[in-house]
């Protein structure tokens, strides 16, 4: 498999805000008041737990379609436990009205070896930051 590459850009607004393009699908990014912001938006912790609950959700269903097993009222929930500079820990729980008990336990165990967000979490890749024109 080939790597991709995608690139998500933000532009600062002013104060705590930036507008993100995300596949030209334009995001507010703000902190609460209580943080400088004025809470005209998600925070981007909240967007971070928002990428892991979204891209778990897809991998339950990407995983259920491969195995013709029917999927209904699937609900996930991803929770940060905030220390400092980053979160500590992370919690995915999985709902779904159907299946239910040990068969959505194998699906989420199925999805989280699908899961590219998760994965990327998990593995810990390097981080480049640069300034290209300094």
């Amino acid at each position: 498999m080939s790597a991709a590459e995608r690139t998500v850009g933000a532009v600062w607004e002013g104060g705590m805000r930036c507008t993100v393009d995300a596949g030209g699908f334009p995001l507010v990014v703000d902190e609460p008041p209580s943080a400088g912001g004025t809470g005209q938006g998600p925070q981007p912790t909240e967007l971070l737990l928002g990428a892991i609950a979204s891209c778990f959700t897809l991998a339950v269903a990407h995983s259920a379609a491969k195995r013709d097993i029917e999927l209904r009222g699937l609900r996930v929930e991803a929770t940060g436990t905030y220390d400092g500079p980053r979160f500590s820990s992370l919690r995915i729980e999985v709902r779904a009205d159907a299946p239910v008990g040990a068969d959505l336990e194998r699906l989420t165990t199925a999805a989280a070896r699908v899961c590219y967000v998760t994965n990327t979490l998990r593995g810990s890749p390097p981080i480049e930051i640069a300034v290209p024109d300094a």
